[in-house]
Order: C-alpha cells, then structure tokens, then sequence
C-alpha cells in the first residue's frame, strides 16, 4: 500500500524530548523528515490511506417555482354552474389556520432561495421538541406540515407573515396542484395497466392472468420496468394547469376545475402555474 505524505509545521523537537510507549509505536510507523530549519515543515509519510475524501460543496437540485403557494385541505367533488349556464365538475379545497411563513431562506446563508411555510395548527404534543423550537424562533403556532416553495428571489417576505389566499390567487388563474394518490394497495395488471383479459369461453383458462414476460434462453431474464401486477396509487403527482373557477372568502374555500389527487381530508400543495420562459427561467 502506498504511503501518504503531508507536510505540517512545527518547531523541531528537542534532543532530550521524552517519549511514551504509546508515541513511541506511532512513531514507529510514521517517518518524519526534519529540515535544518527549525520553521520549515516536516515531512510525514504515513503507512496507510486516507479513509474519507474531502468534502465537496453541496449541491442542491430543486426546481423553481412560478410564486409562493399555499397548502389546503381537500373537501370533495362538486359540480359549478358558471354564469352562462355552463356545468363545470370542480374540485373545493379548504384552508384551516395556517399558511404562515416559518422561514426565509437566501443564498447566503442556506445556499438556495426559498420560502418555508407551514399550514394546519396541532397541538403541542403532536410535535417532537425540533420542531416545537423551529416555529417557536418566530413565535409561530404549532403546524404540522412544512414545505418550501423555492423561487428566484425571496425579497418582500419575511418569518411569521400570512399568506392571504385572496390576495394570492384571482379568479382565472392556472395553478399546479401537487398531493398524494388514494393508495390501492396491490392490483394485477388489468386494474393497474388497463390490460386485456383472456377469453372467459371456448375453453380458456387464461382469463386475468398477466401472460408472458418474456423470451426464454434469450436473454434469459425480465427487462427492467416490465409492467407486473404490484402495489398501485400513494405516490406523489402533480397537476398542472388548471383554472381556479370560485373563491369564497366567507367560507375559506376554493373551486378548481378538474380532479385533484387523493381522497378528501388529504393535503394540497397549490402554486402558480409554471410556465417556463414567462414566470421561471429556462434553465
């Protein structure tokens, strides 16, 4: 194994320096080199590898968003009827106590412009102490959900502001709604993959089964991402652009047209729609 050599400064030893038995091993194993410069450092070979490489600066992937949103609650489906008389299915989201700002964070001290918000009051109990002390720093409430929505520039908001729905989102505007499917636990490939059953007459016994997966001797496995039968929905999607048709400020709610993922009582992330080239920059 190659020695690794590092060059330290320090005063030269005296002739008389004392060693232990415990130094006097290390040394064994450590070759030092001295310069007839008492100032001048030392050469240090030692007999074996360095177990970690040095750290490099962190790097944080994250896409930008088109504006701070907001978090809300799903209440269901209902249809709207617009003025003219059109019946448009629409999706209402409610907002409890929260959408405060907990933290700003900027390139200076975090690395990354962004804004931390946090939505729907628990009590106390239901956090652990990090995340008691965390809001506490600016006397915020209790929240149990975090996110970040990070932007280009964070100026005009600061900790403990609240996030008005009225004065963020108008009637019209697209936004991307992100949240969590209705998990479907584990489903074949018809119900999963709309796949096509078998004959149910003339003697077939292959009605729902998955079929073939592959060639046999060649190549002799399954090809990765091949389409099985496995645990279905609960992940996390996004849609986007889709058009806020009401908002209610007595009520606290707000119609968007079109479907959103999950059941009712699950969270909703709403941000302004993303739009590259016009409200967040290509690259």
């Amino acid at each position: 194994m190659a020695a690794v050599s590092l060059h330290v400064r320090c005063p030269v030893p005296p002739a008389n320096a004392s060693l232990t038995s415990s130094s006097s091993s290390f040394l064994a194993r450590v070759t030092l080199s001295p310069r007839t410069n008492g100032d001048s450092p030392f050469s240090v070979s030692f007999p074996w590898k360095p177990t970690s490489a040095p750290r490099r600066g962190l790097s944080i992937f994250m896409s930008y968003e088109a504006g701070v949103g907001v978090m809300g609650t799903k209440l269901g489906m209902m249809t709207y009827f617009e003025p003219e008389g059109k019946v448009v299915p629409v999706t209402v989201v409610g907002f409890r106590e929260g959408n405060i700002v907990t933290q700003v964070k900027t390139a200076a001290t975090d690395g990354y412009d962004a804004v931390q918000v946090g939505y729907r009051r628990v009590r106390d109990k239901k956090l652990t102490k990090p995340e008691l002390g965390h809001l506490g720093k600016i006397g915020a409430i209790p929240m149990r959900h975090l996110q970040e929505f990070r932007l280009t520039s964070v100026e005009g908001f600061e900790p403990s502001q609240k996030l008005v729905v009225e004065d963020m989102f108008k009637e019209g505007d697209l936004v991307d709604v992100s949240g969590t499917t209705i998990g479907k636990g584990f489903q074949g490939g018809i119900k999963r993959h709309n796949f096509r059953r078998g004959p149910m007459t003339h003697g077939s016994k292959s009605h729902r089964a998955l079929g073939s997966i592959g060639a046999g001797t060649t190549p002799g496995r399954v090809y990765k991402g091949k389409k099985m039968p496995g645990r279905m929905g609960g992940t996390k999607t996004k849609i986007r652009k889709l058009k806020i048709v009401k908002i209610d400020s007595e009520l606290r709610v707000m119609m968007i047209k079109g479907a959103l993922p999950g059941k009712p009582g699950n969270l909703l992330r709403i941000a302004p729609a993303k739009i590259v080239g016009k409200n967040i920059p290509k690259s």
